[in-house]
C-alpha cells in the first residue's frame, strides 16, 4: 500500500514538473518571438512601393478579443493560438505580386507557427483547442475574400492585409503577456 502511494506522489510530482515545463517557453521565449513576428512584418512594409489609404479593412473582432481577454489562462492562450494559425494560413495563399522578399515571409511564417505550436502546448486541457472559434475564422476569411481576392492578391492588397496582421498579433501578444509574470 505504501508503495502505491509513493508511486502515485512520483507520478503527480513527475506530471507537475512536466506541466511546469510545458510553459517555460512561454516564459522565456515568447516575447523575443513575438517581437521578431513583428520586426518581420515591419520589413515587409519597408520593401513596399505601393501605399494604400486603407479603405478597404475588414475590422477586427474586438468583441471576441474583449471575452477572450476575460477568459481563463487556457482560454486567452487557445485565442492567442487561433489567432496565429489563422495568420498563417492566411500568408500561403498567392503572394506573387507582393514586393515583398520570400525569404522573410518564410521566417515570419517560421517564427508564427513556432508561437503557435509552442503556445498550444502550453494549454493544459487540449479542449480549448477542439473548438475553433467560429467568428474569428469567419474575421480572417473575410480578409482573405473581401480584401485579397477582390483586389486580385495585388500588392496593395497584402499591404493591408500586412497592416491587420500586426494589428490580430500585438493583440496576441496582448492576450499572452497578460499570463505572464511581471517583470
Amino acid at each position: 500500500m505504501l508503495s502505491r502511494i509513493f508511486i502515485a506522489c512520483v507520478f503527480l510530482g513527475l506530471f507537475c514538473a512536466c506541466s511546469a515545463l510545458s510553459c517555460r517557453w512561454m516564459e522565456h521565449r515568447f516575447r523575443p518571438y513575438s517581437e521578431n513576428s513583428l520586426d518581420l512584418l515591419d520589413m515587409m512594409a519597408k520593401n513596399m512601393t505601393n501605399s494604400t489609404d486603407g479603405e478597404n479593412t475588414v475590422p477586427f473582432p474586438d468583441h471576441l478579443y474583449s471575452q477572450a481577454s476575460k477568459a481563463s489562462a487556457e482560454g486567452k492562450l487557445s485565442f492567442a493560438v487561433h489567432i496565429l494559425k489563422e495568420v498563417s494560413a492566411l500568408f500561403e495563399e498567392d503572394q506573387s505580386s507582393a514586393s515583398w522578399q520570400e525569404v522573410t515571409v518564410e521566417n515570419f511564417l517560421n517564427v508564427v507557427n513556432r508561437q503557435a505550436d509552442e503556445l498550444h502546448s502550453c494549454i493544459k486541457g487540449h479542449s480549448h483547442m477542439k473548438k475553433r472559434n467560429t467568428k474569428l475564422h469567419l474575421y480572417f476569411k473575410r480578409l482573405s475574400n473581401e480584401i485579397l481576392a477582390k483586389m486580385g492578391h495585388s500588392a496593395d492588397a497584402w499591404e493591408l492585409i500586412r497592416r491587420e496582421v500586426k494589428v490580430c498579433l500585438i493583440k496576441a501578444d496582448l492576450l499572452v503577456s497578460s499570463l505572464l509574470p511581471s517583470n
